[in-house]
């Protein structure tokens, strides 16, 4: 993956793709950081995103947000998934009493939406993705911002 890549999509299903392409990449290249960092506006796509994505490595799992559960586990024909939403999240110890850490010893892959909640939280190395709507007169449209983020830059609040 490049440092940063920024897509556009017109609609949700194009929204997976970017999901199930990012999944594909992270199978061939163990160097990327098992961690996806998702931000972005309530409805922008966030889960969409999450659904492509687990296409790849569990092609049958049924994802929707984890708002109430906090945390969905799919497992399939890859690693596991965790798929996390921080939305309801205020501090560390909300992050204790999830057991949100220990999933990262697990060997997984951590999706996270909402990450903006947890700056404080988030790996040395994990991928960023910046879901935004783009286009008023389009209202599916999306400009979806991927980066690779190393430890030198890990815990900078994002702005967008």
């Amino acid at each position: 993956m490049d440092r940063q890549e920024i897509l556009y999509t017109k609609g949700p299903q194009e929204t997976e793709d970017i999901g199930a392409e990012l999944a594909k990449r992270m199978q061939e290249d163990a160097s990327l950081p098992p961690f996806v960092a998702l931000y972005g506006d309530l409805g922008v796509g966030k889960t969409a995103f999450v659904r492509g994505f687990a296409s790849v490595f569990s092609p049958a799992a049924a994802v929707r947000s984890p708002t109430f559960a906090l945390v969905h586990e799919y497992r399939g024909g890859g690693k596991q998934l965790f798929h996390f939403d921080m939305y309801r999240i205020d501090s560390e110890d909300d992050l204790l009493s999830i057991g949100f850490y220990d999933y990262w010893d697990r060997n997984g892959i951590c999706l996270v939406e909402w990450s903006e909640k947890i700056p404080y939280a988030l790996p040395e190395a994990y991928i960023r993705v910046l879901i935004e709507k783009n286009d008023p007169s389009c209202p599916e449209s999306r400009r979806i911002t991927l980066q690779e983020i190393r430890e030198e830059c890990a815990h900078e609040n994002f702005s967008s």
